[in-house]
């Protein structure tokens, strides 16, 4: 119910700020040109606002605690692993945190790759060896590195604008069309409820998109783990996940990024990890 919550608070307050972008910058939604900058403001500010909230987000979300002292043998290995692959793929220092959770996964995310955070579940070190751990920082640092949270919110971004300016565009053909002599149409309520259902139904095929670039991200991290430690050891951390049987417990803001297979939605359109077995057979080829 927090996550909930947080998730719900968040995205109304983004919404507002960017309405009060709109008034103060004079931006009239009615015309073509307010249009296009409302889908703009709303569709890219929206999708990069919520990645530069993104660890805040994450934090709250999982009750992740930030490693500043290791105060055990594990946590001092934990980080000095993450620093010395940071190093080995010429990033900044994340921030390294671990969260309660008898899930095995892990995540990373940031708006900046030389300020990422890195966040391990507890189960995943309860769970792994400390090769298979090794591969799976390997795998998140690779997306730290290769940029991903920050393309993943362009495209989302780019669809975003999309879906609001086509919803809005076709719902005004929609409303001219049925204009009576006295302009009246669908009146504001119709309007609105058009404009909900053509979002949804267009947001439906920009998650297809999403969810499939979110799939490929995922073999080239392997790829990048493989590199900074083995494929046999990726591999095993893999092997490793399929024995748990059940998709990813994240929450939804950061469930792309992390480790663990996701929910299969709509015949596996909608899911944001390949299957295990597909990366493994991946990864075997290298």
């Amino acid at each position: 119910m927090l996550r909930i919550i947080l998730f719900i608070a968040t995205n109304l307050a983004i919404l507002v700020l960017l309405g009060i972008v709109m008034s103060v910058f004079g931006v009239d939604s009615r015309s073509t040109s307010g249009l296009l900058m409302m889908a703009l403001v709303f569709g890219m500010g929206g999708s990069f606002i919520s990645l530069a909230l993104s660890k805040w987000i994450a934090k709250k979300s999982t009750g992740a605690k930030v490693i500043v002292n290791p105060a055990n043998p594990t946590e001092k290995w934990l980080y000095g692993t993450v620093e010395r692959m940071a190093k080995e793929a010429d990033i900044g220092m994340p921030e390294v945190a671990i969260y309660e959770s008898s899930d095995m996964n892990a995540f990373a995310t940031g708006m900046k790759k030389n300020a990422a955070l890195v966040a391990v579940s507890s189960g995943l070190l309860h769970n792994m060896s400390r090769d298979e751990v090794e591969a799976v920082l390997a795998h998140e640092i690779t997306h730290v590195a290769c940029g991903d949270m920050v393309t993943l919110a362009l495209i989302q971004g780019v669809l975003n604008t999309f879906v609001i300016l086509l919803s809005r565009l076709a719902a005004n053909v929609f409303n001219n069309f049925l204009s009576d002599e006295d302009g009246e149409g669908l009146g504001f309520f119709g309007y609105m409820a058009v404009t909900i259902v053509l979002e949804l139904f267009l947001g439906f095929f920009a998650s297809i998109i999403v969810m499939w670039f979110s799939r490929r991200r995922e073999f080239v991290a392997d790829k990048g783990a493989a590199y900074l430690c083995s494929k046999e050891k990726m591999i095993s951390a893999l092997r490793r996940l399929q024995a748990q049987h059940q998709p990813s417990q994240l929450p939804d803001q950061v469930a792309a990024f992390g480790i663990g297979p996701s929910k299969a939605r709509m015949g596996g359109l909608l899911r944001s990890h390949p299957l295990l077995e597909d990366r493994i057979i991946a990864l075997q080829k290298l």
